[in-house]
């Protein structure tokens, strides 16, 4: 197992929460077999079908997942089995017939271009390095698509002012190049110049564009706060969370997909 997550983190280049989940989820289905008394030489295709109906279920002591999750696991370990078949260590893939959940597919629901606007300015309340910065992230996200994990990687040589231009790394730190809207680049020269220095003091001169109060880089759960914080003052969602429509970084990255196809952006 750690021969094969080795190879997903420097052959495939996925990413460290990926590689975490990849763990956990075949750490689960090596339990799973030491249960059965089965070694991964002598797996058939009825324990890896065991093994999903265990998932849904919880048949293995652990907790049932959803189709979703169970569909993930089950593509981890059918990954494993295929690099088990590669390095010659099993002669056959068991898993190559076991078909995971399909789960049902759910679009995101896009906010409106007035509620995006809300959002927006509820980022920046005032002129304090935390508001310039809150508002420059969300003005990222939105204008770009940008996951949340691409707008926190941000370092500072990144970003092509004079082209309005920026570098953002995906899944696997995929490349692209993107170009972004004036009114972001607004909010993030006005962040840059007078916001991120101030934080910037603090630290110890980390690239990272996007910095927490102690001058150190923003990390994903802080940018998550960030919106959620910025989607109640907005009244978009109610002050303890709770709302009919939940309010994700994902829902700026669908909203901005949304409204360049409706303002006439070709697919």
């Amino acid at each position: 197992l750690r021969g094969y997550l080795h190879h997903l983190r420097v052959e495939r280049g996925l990413s460290s929460n990926t590689l975490a989940a990849y763990e956990r989820d075949l750490s689960r289905y090596a339990d799973f077999l030491r249960g059965r008394s089965t070694i991964l030489t002598d797996v058939k295709e009825t324990d890896v079908a065991s093994f999903l109906e265990a998932l849904r279920t919880g048949a293995d002591g652990a907790r049932p997942l959803a189709s979703s999750s169970a569909s993930r696991t089950v593509t981890a370990v059918r990954g494993w089995h295929k690099f088990l078949m590669a390095e010659g260590t099993t002669s056959e893939d068991p898993s190559a017939t076991v078909r995971p959940p399909q789960p049902g597919r759910r679009l995101p629901k896009a906010l409106g271009v007035d509620e995006v606007r809300r959002l927006l300015e509820a980022a920046g309340v005032d002129d304090s390095p935390v508001s310039l910065r809150d508002r420059a992230l969300l003005e990222v996200l939105y204008a770009t698509g940008a996951r949340i994990s691409a707008a926190v990687g941000l370092v500072v040589d990144d970003l092509d002012t004079d082209s309005r231009l920026l570098r953002l790394f995906g899944k696997g730190r995929k490349e692209r190049v993107v170009p972004m809207g004036a009114y972001a680049w607004e909010a993030l020269d006005a962040y840059l110049v007078r916001g991120r220095p101030v934080l910037a003091e603090k630290g110890r001169g980390v690239p990272q564009v996007f910095l927490n109060t102690l001058g150190r880089p923003l990390s994903r759960q802080s940018a998550w706060a960030v919106l959620q914080q910025a989607a109640e003052r907005a009244g978009l969602i109610g002050t303890d969370g709770a709302d009919e429509r939940r309010i994700s970084p994902h829902t700026l990255r669908h909203s901005f997909a949304t409204h360049l196809l409706a303002g006439g952006a070709d697919v």
